[in-house]
């Protein structure tokens, strides 16, 4: 639960940044808010994805963190987390016996006869054959699809914020072709809280 406690989240009301920091953080923050009558709905979105989620607020404190710590799209983002983060760390060097590494994901993979031929010849057999190529397809991309996720991530976002924004399509060609100067000033007039977080979904560094 801890983990699914602690995913970075960032809350809107309309265009205006209102909380941010770890979900339970936002979570509690908004459950004591205290807004206008005519204040525009406040929307959450995860920073991890850039997707928007609901919370339910009602209740005591542990009743809040406690429906956090089931939230079924919280969970799928702490799996997919946990999942390239073990990746990231996974080694070469065959393990002993007994149990294995803690995080290993286990997935079914549907290969033709002769791929598990081939794999089963490698050191370390299959699993570890499987994980050298991916670690080898990694390395090769040069973070380009790390770019790309975070390209989606800002779009999502600026999508369920900032549509009716001027400018929205050329701000969005500009970031699917990767070109962070072009994105940054077709946004420049949007509102600063908004122009802010899509910059920083981006991963792009500007004033």
């Amino acid at each position: 639960m801890n983990d699914v406690l602690s995913i970075p989240c960032s809350a809107f009301a309309g265009f205006s940044l209102v909380a941010q920091g770890s979900v339970v953080d936002v979570a509690l923050a908004l459950r004591d808010l205290v807004m206008p009558v005519d204040a525009p709905p406040v929307l959450i979105f995860d920073d991890l994805s850039g997707g928007q989620i609901d919370l339910n607020l009602r209740g005591s404190t542990a009743d809040v963190v406690r429906r956090l710590g089931e939230h079924p799209a919280l969970l799928r983002l702490v799996a997919s987390t946990d999942a390239a983060a073990v990746a990231d760390g996974e080694s070469d060097a065959p393990r002993g016996r007994g149990r294995p590494k803690l995080g290993v994901v286990a997935r079914e993979v549907t290969l033709l006869p002769r791929h598990w031929d081939w794999l089963a010849s490698q050191p370390g057999g299959a699993s570890q054959a499987l994980r050298r190529l991916v670690d080898q397809a990694r390395k090769r991309d040069a973070g380009r699809t790390d770019e790309r996720a975070a390209r989606e991530r800002a779009y999502r976002f600026i999508s369920a914020l900032a549509g009716d924004l001027p400018d929205f399509e050329t701000a969005s060609r500009a970031l699917f072709a990767g070109d962070a100067t072009a994105f940054a000033a077709s946004i420049a007039a949007w509102p600063p809280d908004v122009r802010r977080h899509a910059l920083r979904l981006a991963e792009i560094n500007a004033a």
